[in-house]
């Protein structure tokens, strides 16, 4: 149970749930296992905050054949407990289901979580105020994410890509609570926002524009982790494929006015995190 916080006069409940999908697989294979935690609570606050909600609370969901190694699994929730540190939020269930006959043939464990934020009914954050000549502002993303892991397991399998020289692929998704938090408590000005999960950069940005605008992206602005440059390498994917699969080096977007941009990537990057404006909106 959790109260909601007071003073808000119209209190919206926000949830969401996400996994991090094979990522788990090959973390747990390098002992990664606390890394993977932090992903899973990323990859539902991260969604959560977009329309300007607090995040409040958090449960997790694991499944397993059998719990045969505790300390696996007590890294897990390390992780899953730090992730909720960062992101501000209370860790407050769970549950751990031992399944043998469903996952006997992949045994590792799945996860699975489910976050529930708040935000003043009147302070929702949901893309009506942009408009044409608003600019894209993109913060860094922390690698690939937890996104795309299907085809990188393909590759590590292949022996085309190895972790032990990359083990960049393992880190944990960028909790972005905390700059936005910051973002919208000192400005009334971001009028957007996206968190760039599966489908990139393409299929997510769109997702906070109103009907009849669209962002052009300047895919030059900003300097595409080397990583990324090794995936599509390895893997012999098509430009367009790996926009469409990867964050590229974006873990999420706001949409500010032009004329308040650099204010508001100084704040980002007085949060640690790198920012460029990557693209502009427009009507169609």
């Amino acid at each position: 149970m959790m109260r909601i916080p007071s003073g808000y006069e119209s209190p919206i409940l926000v949830s969401g749930t996400d996994g991090v999908g094979t990522k788990s697989k090959l973390s747990s294979l390098f002992n990664r296992s606390y890394d993977i935690g932090i992903d899973l609570v990323a990859m539902c606050v991260n969604d959560v905050i977009t329309c300007g909600a607090e995040p409040l609370y958090f449960l997790d969901y694991i499944s397993c054949s059998k719990v045969k190694d505790n300390q696996k699994l007590f890294n897990i929730i390390g992780g899953i407990a730090d992730g909720c540190r960062q992101a501000g939020c209370a860790l407050v269930g769970g549950e751990t289901a031992e399944h043998s006959q469903v996952n006997a043939v992949t045994p590792d464990y799945d996860l699975a979580g489910f976050c529930t934020g708040v935000v003043e009914e009147k302070k929702i954050i949901d893309g009506s105020s942009i408009k044409p000549s608003d600019r894209i502002i993109g913060l860094a993303s922390n690698g690939v994410h937890a996104n795309g892991f299907t085809l990188i397991r393909y590759l590590t399998n292949r022996l085309k890509l190895k972790v032990t020289e990359h083990p960049e692929l393992l880190n944990p998704t960028r909790i972005y609570a905390p700059v936005v938090k910051r973002l919208l408590a000192e400005m009334d000005w971001v009028y957007g926002m996206a968190h760039i999960t599966g489908g990139g950069i393409p299929e997510n940005l769109p997702r906070c524009l109103p009907e009849g605008l669209k962002a052009h992206v300047d895919w030059n602005a900003w300097s595409v982790p080397k990583i990324f440059m090794e995936i599509q390498r390895a893997g012999n994917v098509d430009e367009l494929e790996m926009r469409r699969v990867f964050n590229l080096g974006i873990g999420y977007c706001v949409v500010v006015p032009a004329n308040r941009v650099d204010f508001t990537m100084s704040v980002i990057k007085d949060e640690g995190i790198d920012c460029w404006e990557i693209g502009e909106v427009y009507a169609i």
